[in-house]
């Protein structure tokens, strides 16, 4: 194995594998420091937004991503493994000597025996092994080694390693010998809880289930997808604070996940708005402004989406204010009891979720135009006062203009007669009238 002094390390696309070159799975990255921890955060290279490895959309092929990065817009670019690809990627991390290049505990054995196209990591302490396999069941990682092989990203740097393919090569059997004796070890152990090189979100212990991508797919698919969307890749225009924007998500989300406080956790990190803020204590009973977030969303939501097993249609349950016999929505606003009636009837979650949120929608509107109408209210008082002392100005001017006119009329009245009394004596006084 060859030596890689470099700790900056930048894709040679060259030296790719055609697997991987081919395939339209590419993001970017940026390294943020996340509680006080360097973190790897994906990017989309289209929009420079926060980029989900759920969600296609934000992928691109190799050529843009390396395009982007070449602009400074971002620090490497990322490989995205899907259900769809055959792909399997190991992580090795911790196993290297930056110095000398030298592996380091079972990095060698575990490169030799699955024998497919491997790479330095950016950090250069660690090894990327990317083959073509399916992932055992059970544990996908132990201490500082993990498979993975979808919702998540490698960072990729094309340092390949020298003695490894060039190529991804097929290994299932080895990959199944590896993970039988490093990463299973003993199902008895507690859970590894150690950190990972490569997020898809600030908490890097979880990887989206199955289960999460569906409910995510249904809710960008809803009526008002594109905002749970835009919410979701951290884009918070239309939101005077990212506050706000946090708690709207939230909303979405205990809406789609039937309130569930823990998977409402699980899944807006991995959204693009997780930050540091999130895990700081910032009350006085000990909670999190996440924890506390969460709380509040899901104090107002009473309408949330539930699946039927039995039927495989969709259903919609309100809670009714028991005080007014309203039912309410999401945003705690009554709903029209026809419009409740009609949803629940027809099994319409997604008309439910949208009839919700367009009343907070327009709700939040009402509100805007209300400031917008009092600035243009103020706006105009302050041009009528502008307007009343340029008429004052304007007429104290006239009328200095008017007396200075005067003024200058009676001057010249008064030399006119001089001059005519001095002439009139004149001609008199050559007449010898005098």
């Amino acid at each position: 194995m060859s030596e890689h002094s470099s700790s900056e390390r930048f894709a040679d696309p060259e030296v790719l594998p055609d697997q991987l070159t081919e395939r339209e799975q590419w993001i970017c990255w940026r390294e943020e420091n996340r509680d006080d921890k360097p973190t790897k955060v994906p990017v989309d290279p289209t929009t420079g937004d926060f980029a989900s490895t759920t969600d296609d959309r934000a992928w691109t092929d190799l050529e843009e991503a390396l395009e982007y990065v070449a602009m400074g817009a971002a620090d490497g670019i990322g490989f995205v493994f899907t259900v769809t690809d055959p792909l399997v990627g190991v992580d090795l991390d911790d196993c290297r000597d930056p110095e000398t290049g030298e592996p380091l505990g079972p990095a060698t054995t575990i490169i030799e025996r699955l024998d497919s196209f491997t790479e330095v990591s950016p950090s250069g302490t660690g090894y990327h092994v990317i083959l073509e396999g399916e992932l055992p069941d059970g544990r996908n990682r132990h201490d500082s080694i993990e498979m993975y092989d979808q919702a998540r990203f490698f960072t990729v740097t094309g340092d390949h390693v020298e003695g490894t393919p060039t190529s991804v090569i097929e290994q299932q059997k080895a990959l199944e010998a590896v993970h039988d004796e490093f990463v299973v070890v003993n199902d008895t152990d507690e859970t590894d809880t150690s950190d990972v090189d490569e997020p898809s979100g600030a908490d890097q212990t979880q990887s989206l289930e199955l289960e999460d991508e569906e409910l995510l797919e249904k809710a960008r698919s809803a009526n008002n997808g594109d905002k749970f969307d835009r919410l979701w890749r951290g884009n918070i225009s239309g939101y005077e604070s990212q506050s706000e924007a946090d708690m709207a998500l939230c909303c979405l989300l205990a809406f789609w996940t039937g309130c569930d406080t823990t998977r409402v956790d699980r899944l807006f990190r991995q959204s693009g708005l997780m930050r540091d803020k999130w895990d700081e204590v910032h009350y006085a009973d000990g909670s999190t402004y996440g924890e506390k977030t969460i709380e509040r969303a899901i104090t107002r939501t009473d309408d949330v989406y539930e699946p039927s097993s039995e039927t495989g249609t969709e259903t919609s349950t309100s809670v009714v204010d028991q005080s007014s016999n309203e039912t309410r929505g999401t945003d705690n606003r009554p709903v029209s009891s026809s419009v409740t009636a009609d949803t629940e009837a027809t099994g319409g979650t997604d008309q439910a979720a949208y009839l919700a949120e367009k009343n907070q929608l327009l709700s939040e509107r009402m509100a805007e135009l209300e400031a917008t109408i009092e600035q243009k209210d103020e706006r105009i008082e302050e041009l009528e006062s502008e307007n009343q002392a340029l008429r004052e100005a304007l007429t104290t001017c006239k009328k200095q203009l008017e007396d200075r006119n005067q003024s200058s009329a009676l001057e010249d009245t008064e030399a006119a007669a001089d001059a005519d009394s001095i002439w009139n004596r004149t001609k008199r006084l050559l007449r010898g009238d005098e």
